[in-house]
């Protein structure tokens, strides 16, 4: 009765203000109150704080849930016939995140369904522009914060951290979801949260004892909770993906990609397919040669890395990729992966940087994209922000993974024919990692098989299922619907712009212009991108049609 009555009260609230605010927005008609809707819609969005705990209560998420529909009719109302395509593009940047919110509300409601959305503390930074995954308003992030830590900072964290305890007594209401794999997955996550707020803890005891404390304290209380979730774990039984039918609206709606869940499926077969064949080629054609060898000295790999950092970034500037501004090669030199001794299986992707610096050098592209988004924003107010939902994730996830072929492709790996080896490989394991997520959604596989068969496609054993790389994806991906495919629809998308802007200027492409073209423009959707860069809207169509 009591949600029934909180609803009314909505209800009667919405319909008070519905001609008020139908006035409003009909005359809101020019960019700059577009940007002004923008920035209002992201208040909205941020959950109401009580005392430094987000309220993810059933009621508040109802409210907001509610709400939504206001704010959609005052994004329909304008009119953007006749506004620059780079101004239409970013009204359907707005669109795409209230079809988020949406989205978020009817099918995901991690606050429900996924203990691992409370953790309140991450310490590594993120390779894209905002945290993957759905993530809990308020937590203390270092990455956002200043790298240097002063005392009034400090004791803002310290009190952050304290508010954990509340927290997880609001989530043990709010968490009554039975997806078996999110439950068991995110309760190995609140261990490790544990573990990481230990961790920092130490490292900060000397210079900011009370900071110290406050992880402390948060280290005890995320472990408590970590043991109530163990205890509630039997349970729980259902499923933990979408279905393909939510899955293919949130591909069409939020993402704005014009695919199916059954053409990603298809698109996916084919790459992993295509990854192997690539490789079994380039290592016929490498037989003669010696295999590579991995580092096993801390010296030894710094020097492959610096090396690797500095080739990577010389080619990009006289091979005229892209044009190459000063902050890019510290971008990639402070993302340099610590040497990790050879004491058995690495992480995937550290048993790939052992052996040849230039594959991962090449998807760390990533760091020169959120340098520049930092260093040279773009001109659309509404781009300097990162978008809701992990939108971005075709251009970021796309981009990061198709750099790789195009520097081969460009030349990059003639002197290093076995590094071939490993583009391929990477490509084959994010096929697999992403067919692994499509099949969980679908139901066809859960969490554990979805790991094996990614192990099972992934060449020369670099991809344990019971691996943290792979536990770690897998898990990712059956949280956020549509990331585990990003990497390799993004870079089929990124192919379909550079086939068409190369068209269309037949004779007079150049690729270093169409690269900077390209950068410009902000990490958004690559239908988007299409759309701006040729004029053919047909791509964005096809995704709502």
């Amino acid at each position: 009765m009591k949600n029934l009555f909180t609803l009314l009260l909505i209800t009667l609230f919405l319909s008070s203000c519905t001609k008020t605010e139908t006035a409003e927005v009909k005359s809101a008609k020019t960019y700059d109150e577009l940007v002004t809707l923008f920035k209002e819609w992201r208040t909205f969005v941020a959950p109401q704080m009580n005392d430094g705990v987000p309220d993810y209560s059933k009621d508040a998420m109802a409210m907001q849930h509610a709400q939504l529909t206001q704010w959609q009719k005052k994004l329909n109302a304008f009119d953007t016939t006749g506004w620059p395509v780079p101004q239409q593009v970013d009204w359907y940047l707005i669109y795409a995140e209230m079809n988020g919110l949406d989205f978020e509300h009817r099918v995901v409601r991690p606050w429900e369904r996924d203990p691992a959305f409370y953790t309140w503390f991450f310490s590594s930074p993120s390779d894209v522009p905002e945290r993957e995954g759905p993530n809990i308003h308020g937590a203390v992030d270092l990455q956002l914060l200043p790298s240097v830590i002063t005392d009034s900072l400090a004791a803002i964290m310290a009190t952050t951290l304290r508010k954990a305890p509340a927290l997880y007594e609001q989530a043990k209401v709010n968490l009554t979801g039975n997806a078996r794999d999110l439950w068991t997955t995110g309760t190995r996550s609140m261990g490790e949260s544990a573990e990481e707020l230990s961790g920092y803890a130490t490292q900060v005891r000397t210079q900011f004892p009370d900071l110290a404390a406050a992880a402390d304290e948060a280290s005890a209380a995320t472990k408590a909770f970590q043991e109530w979730l163990e205890q509630q774990a039997p349970s729980k039984t259902g499923p933990s993906g979408v279905g393909k039918e939510n899955y293919t609206w949130n591909l069409k709606y939020v993402h704005l990609l014009p695919y199916t869940w059954e053409d990603e499926r298809l698109l996916l077969e084919r790459e992993l397919h295509r990854s192997h064949s690539g490789l079994r080629l380039a290592e016929h054609r490498n037989r003669k040669l010696p295999k590579l060898e991995k580092a096993d000295e801390a010296e030894e790999y710094r020097k492959l890395i610096t090396d690797g950092v500095n080739d990577f970034m010389e080619f990009m500037d006289k091979g005229e990729f892209l044009t190459v501004k000063d902050y890019q090669k510290p971008a990639l030199m402070e993302q340099v992966r610590p040497f990790v001794p050879n004491d058995g299986m690495r992480g995937f992707f550290d048993e790939v940087d052992h052996r040849d610096p230039m594959p991962m050098r090449a998807h760390m592209y990533h760091w020169i994209d959120k340098a520049r988004e930092r260093i040279e924003p773009t001109e659309s107010p509404i781009r300097r922000v990162p978008l809701l939902y992990n939108i971005f994730d075709s251009r970021a996830e796309g981009m990061a993974t198709a750099m790789e072929e195009l520097v081969m492709n460009a030349g990059l790996l003639e002197s290093r024919p076995r590094a071939t080896e490993l583009i391929y490989i990477m490509l084959a394991q994010r096929a697999a990692r992403g067919l692994g997520g499509l099949y969980q959604h679908s139901g066809d596989m859960d969490f554990k098989q979805a790991t094996e068969f990614a192990s099972k496609w992934v060449p020369w054993g670099l991809l344990p299922a019971d691996g943290g790389t792979i536990q770690h994806e897998e898990q990712f991906y059956i949280q956020q619907p549509g990331y585990g495919s990003s990497y390799v629809i993004g870079k089929i998308q990124l192919d379909e712009l550079i086939a068409e802007y190369a068209r269309q200027r037949e004779g007079k492409f150049i690729w270093r212009n169409f690269m900077d073209d390209y950068e410009r423009r902000g990490i958004i959707p690559m239908s988007l991108l299409y759309w701006e860069m040729t004029g053919d809207k047909s791509m964005v169509e096809k995704a709502l049609r």
